[in-house]
């Protein structure tokens, strides 16, 4: 409709601009009808040839050259359609033939300008639909990347547990059952889980608490867990099996020296749309120097943190009275 408006006022403006040359008002009318038809025809037909071909930002050379071209067939289109209307005029066809210079340049301002507008109109189309496909990409390497990271963490897990199992099997057989039923609901809601990005930190201490269950068959009364959760915490969301690994570490690295009791403490806040889980475990200077590899656990969390929240601040460790202090932040959607 505001091409078809456009058009009309363009015809309309040539039009009276005849008419101040002192040719009669339905002459005029019928040279500007007919010399924007023609025009309005190529035009349409421009925008069909750049809606299906895009000659690229660099191939100036084939749009300049598209131009005169189409110029080139207007002019030669409009001499032959007015001169064949009006043959009968012989004045008018004095007047058509100086006019054609102006009708020229104003055809060629026309079509470079339709030209230049939808080749642009394309070129952003082109570039934001590869723009949109560029992001899915990323999108989907990055999940990849981290059912990568949760699938490599696991193994470590359940290789101790089907050790463990295989140790109570003989000794005490009932534990062991009971660690084999532990260890299949565990990993159900592993699977079960993998493919949310956020669950409820209730969800996600629940599960936590299936792993601590697991633990305490194997190391007994020597594992103690203090936890301490604020009220408003247990809704706000977080990525599931976060918190089992850095548990996971926090034993490695509290229990594995030891031979006497340990305490292992889980505290969560939750302040200015951020939720922050604090792990601390008993920590030995001397005796973590010999061990390789302490840190896998935690790379791996930050890479899936940075990756779901594009900051590398969100997971933070310190030492502290002989502790080792593992804190998480959670962004959480306002």
């Amino acid at each position: 409709m505001i091409l078809l408006t456009t058009w009309a006022v363009f015809t309309a403006v040539q039009g009276y601009a005849i008419t101040k040359t002192g040719v009669s008002c339905d002459v005029a009318g019928l040279d500007s009808a007919i010399s924007n038809l023609i025009l309005g025809i190529i035009g349409v037909l421009t925008v069909l040839i750049f809606k299906f071909y895009q000659p690229g930002k660099a191939n100036r050379l084939y749009r300049g050259a598209y131009v005169i071209a189409v110029v080139i067939i207007y002019h030669h289109a409009i001499t032959f359609v007015l001169n064949t209307v009006f043959a009968q005029n012989k004045e008018y066809l004095v007047f058509i033939e100086q006019s054609m210079p102006v009708r020229d340049v104003m055809a060629l301002l026309v079509i470079s300008f339709i030209t230049i507008t939808h080749w642009l109109v394309g070129y952003i189309q082109d570039k934001e639909e590869s723009e949109k496909n560029k992001t899915e990409i990323e999108t989907i390497m990055r999940e990849a990347e981290l059912v990568k990271l949760r699938q490599q963490l696991q193994p470590h897990f359940l290789f101790n547990s089907l050790n463990s199992i295989n140790a109570l099997v003989i000794t005490q057989p009932q534990e062991a059952r009971k660690m084999v039923q532990q260890l299949s609901e565990f990993l159900r809601g592993t699977l079960r889980k993998d493919e949310q990005k956020l669950i409820p930190l209730k969800d996600e201490l629940a599960h936590l608490n299936l792993y601590l269950e697991i633990e305490k068959v194997r190391f007994g009364h020597r594992l103690n867990i203090e936890t301490k959760n604020c009220e408003n915490c247990l809704e706000s969301g977080i990525p599931p099996l976060l918190l089992q690994p850095v548990v996971e570490n926090a034993i490695k690295f509290g229990l594995y020296d030891t031979t006497g009791d340990v305490l292992i403490t889980i505290e969560t806040k939750l302040n200015d749309h951020l939720l922050t889980v604090k792990i601390t475990n008993p920590f030995d200077k001397e005796t973590q120097r010999s061990k390789s590899g302490n840190n896998f656990g935690l790379e791996s969390i930050q890479r899936r943190l940075y990756l779901l929240f594009a900051r590398k601040d969100l997971l933070k460790t310190r030492t502290e009275n002989s502790n080792f202090i593992t804190t998480i932040s959670i962004p959480q959607l306002k």
